[in-house]
């Protein structure tokens, strides 16, 4: 039997190998603190699940659901965005739809990416952009970020040949893993980029709701002549707790979303019309409640934050997103780093390599861990020994 190519040469995703060391150590009985894989412990909200009740015993929900998802759901998105970033959408043009946003992400290549092209990807980042691209026979070209930049890429320092064959550029902010932030100024440079080169500018926005002290992320789609050029993807998984429903959508100028949209029908049947239902009232979810639940990640960010200066590794809080990205301290790599934690401390954190090249000498650790094994993970770092 012979595999194709690309899955010969697909590494193994980096968070089914955490999963497994975690399911190892508590094989042998040992308990194990994760700060590992950002999946919300919080439990969906309440109005949400009501809705779901309500809408499994519609009979139309028990059917086929359409690939771009039900008209209401995206009235509901383009209504949030409105609200959100006072921008105006058509719901039947410029949204669709998705079975959580790691699965756009993903199928976005396919619709700009033949044999190949170039995209540009961001080096450290999500995986999924890179994997992406090598599944629809595409290379990378990676666009180092690094601390002294303030995790932002530099788009003087792409060669101009390399942005001239490019078809696609990857930006993802408030950042995964990096926590950085990104300005409305900072998005105007970006679409003159992509505009210059002729560029599909794609931007992963799964982290806009999620911030802190009183900063507020702008959406890629309020930048001058982003309409143009542009598609955002955003998430209700991290927003509203919901990562085991997955449910997404995507935004933007409407030739892009439509050929998303072709792709998707081609390969999904849509998402589940009960989900969908949940989802619109996700989109609606008041900014109290918002607030509530960030503020639960801003006290354990502090936390962690304050515990990782204590033992002598350099941490600055996030102003969003669900990460602490610290560099780890001299003569370690990033993953010898993770396993003395893992070793040492039965504390598991995610080396920063699995999330490209540039991620060497760092490592992230998840704030979605309950308030008490936050705690217990806390008090095992303070007795951490760095040399």
């Amino acid at each position: 039997m012979k595999f194709a190519r690309r899955v010969q040469e697909l590494p193994p995703y980096l968070f089914v190998g955490i999963s497994r060391a975690i399911a190892a150590k508590r094989a042998q009985g040992i308990d194990v603190i994760s700060f590992g894989i950002g999946d919300p412990d919080i439990p969906t909200p309440d109005p949400v699940l009501n809705r779901l009740e309500t809408a499994l015993r519609t009979p139309a929900h028990h059917r086929y659901p359409e690939s771009e998802g039900l008209p209401e759901f995206r009235k509901a998105v383009c209504d949030f965005y409105k609200r959100r970033f006072d921008i105006n959408l058509d719901p039947a043009t410029e949204a669709i739809n998705l079975i959580g946003a790691k699965e756009g992400i993903a199928h976005a290549s396919l619709c700009f990416i033949d044999p190949g092209d170039t995209a540009l990807v961001p080096d450290p980042a999500y995986p999924v952009y890179e994997i992406g691209t090598m599944f629809a026979g595409g290379k990378s070209h990676f666009v180092p970020l690094t601390a002294e930049n303030a995790w932002l890429p530099k788009f003087e320092d792409i060669p101009t040949d390399v942005a001239r064959e490019a078809k696609v550029l990857w930006l993802n902010y408030p950042n995964n893993p990096t926590g950085a932030i990104a300005s409305l100024e900072f998005f105007n440079e970006a679409v003159r980029f992509a505009k210059e080169f002729d560029i599909a500018l794609l931007h992963d926005a799964c982290y806009t709701e999620v911030t802190y002290d009183g900063y507020v992320a702008p959406s890629i789609l309020q930048a001058e002549g982003a309409r143009d050029i542009a598609m955002e993807f955003h998430s209700l998984s991290k927003t509203a707790n919901m990562t085991g429903w997955r449910i997404g959508m995507a935004v933007g100028n409407s030739d892009m979303v439509n050929a998303l949209m072709r792709v998707k029908s081609n390969i999904d049947s849509g998402l589940s019309q009960a989900i969908q239902e949940m989802g619109i009232e996700a989109l609606n979810l008041s900014p109290e409640w918002l607030k509530q639940n960030n503020d639960i990640y801003r006290k354990r960010r502090d936390r962690v934050v304050a515990i990782l200066n204590e033992i002598g590794i350099d941490a600055v809080a996030p102003k969003a997103g669900l990460y602490i990205w610290v560099a780890i301290p001299e003569g370690y790599t990033s993953a010898k780093f993770a396993q003395k934690l893992l070793d040492e401390r039965n504390v598991v954190v995610t080396p920063g390599n699995g999330y490209g090249p540039a991620g060497e000498g760092y490592i992230r650790l998840s704030l979605t861990t309950p308030d008490d094994r936050i705690d217990e993970g806390i008090r095992r770092l303070s007795g951490l020994k760095l040399s």
